[in-house]
Order: structure tokens, then C-alpha cells, then sequence
């Protein structure tokens, strides 16, 4: 049981992440016609494909996009194998329960790159073929700011862009496991001092 509570917390980001995507794949249009407002402009539902990594980058090659699955197919098995080596040697749970968060986030999006160019046919044009060339399905749009980047600024002048990315239930857990890790590195990865032991003669001293 001190394995598998972590591996079904990991589990449970999974299904959430799924269901959102499916609800939101079936019940809403892509792109602007089928945007929702949760909180005004700042807060939104908007169904966007994500075709590469976190904020859209993709690797530029015919291959690029098999590569990318095949390298969150290994990572998968590798996070899921230090999730079983931090249990096993008493690591802090904290650091524990944050790679279950990101070893869920990891196979939430795996399964879309994997499987949903075949299940949705949502693979990019001119792939070889949909499996493992599927999108990842996003949604929650933070809208901080949107518009055309001053033209004087070097390489982006000129260009539109969105501050902040969108996102689904996938990254938001491996965000959230990230952060956490890194504002509790001395916490979880600090040496731990041993507690003296005091000798005999210490000890009849006092």
C-alpha cells in the first residue's frame, strides 16, 4: 500500500485530465467561436490543439512530433520508476506526492500524443501516420494580455502573442509539482543531520 496510494494519486490525474479533455472535445468548437468566459476576459474555455511541447514548441523535423512521443514514452517509465525508488529509500513524502503529480500530468498528455490522432483523426496534415502523431487537447486560457509586441523589441517586434499559454489538467499538475520542488529543494533534498548520541559518561553527567 506505501507504493500504490502514490501511483493512484498519479491515477487520478489521469482520469480527471481525460474527462476534461473528452468533455471539452465533444461539448465545445474550436477557437474563438466556442470560447467560454468563467471569469471575464482574464479566465477562459477555449479548445486549442497543441501539436508540440509546453507553450507550443515543436521539434522541426518529419519526425519531430514521433520523437517527442517516443521521448515522453521513456520519461513516463522513468518517472514512474523514481516515484518506486523515492518510496522504497523514505523519501519525504512531500517530494513524493509531487512526482506522482508530474507522473500523472506526463501520461495524461502521453495518451493524447499517443492515441488521439487515431480516436479523434486530430493528427497534423501529412503525418505518416496518427498513431503517435496525435494533439494534445488544451483549454484553460489565463488571458493576462494579448496583442501585437511593440515593434522596436529585438526577434518578437512586430508579432502577436498571448502572455500566458493554454493549458489542461495535465500540465497544471506537472506545473504544480515542478514549483513545489523547487521552493522546497533544502527541504527535500537537504542532508539530515543524525541526532548525537550521547556516550555513558554524557548521559551520568546530567
Amino acid at each position: 500500500m506505501k507504493y500504490w496510494k502514490y501511483y493512484m494519486a498519479a491515477l487520478v490525474v489521469i482520469i480527471i485530465d481525460q474527462a476534461v479533455k473528452l468533455i471539452v472535445h465533444y461539448n465545445m468548437e474550436m477557437g474563438l467561436p466556442g470560447e467560454i468566459h468563467l471569469i471575464g476576459d482574464w479566465l477562459k474555455l477555449h479548445y486549442t490543439l497543441n501539436p508540440g511541447m509546453a507553450f507550443g514548441v515543436e521539434l522541426g523535423s518529419e519526425y519531430g512530433k514521433l520523437i517527442l512521443t517516443l521521448f515522453r514514452l521513456v520519461a513516463m517509465f522513468g518517472i514512474g520508476y523514481y516515484l518506486y525508488y523515492l518510496v522504497k529509500h523514505k523519501a519525504p513524502k512531500g517530494l513524493i506526492w509531487c512526482i506522482a503529480l508530474i507522473l500523472g500530468g506526463a501520461i495524461g498528455n502521453l495518451i493524447d500524443s499517443t492515441f488521439y490522432g487515431v480516436w479523434f483523426d486530430n493528427a497534423p496534415y501529412g503525418s505518416s501516420t496518427p498513431w503517435f502523431h496525435g494533439q494534445v487537447i488544451d483549454m484553460f486560457y489565463v488571458d493576462i494580455w494579448e496583442g501585437i509586441v511593440p515593434h522596436w523589441i529585438p526577434l518578437l517586434g512586430g508579432k502577436p502573442m498571448s502572455l500566458w499559454p493554454i493549458f489542461n489538467v495535465a500540465d497544471s499538475a506537472i506545473f504544480i509539482g515542478v514549483l513545489l520542488i523547487l521552493f522546497n529543494q533544502k527541504r527535500f533534498f537537504g542532508e539530515h543531520e543524525e541526532p548525537e548520541h550521547k556516550t555513558v559518561e554524557q548521559e551520568q553527567g546530567m
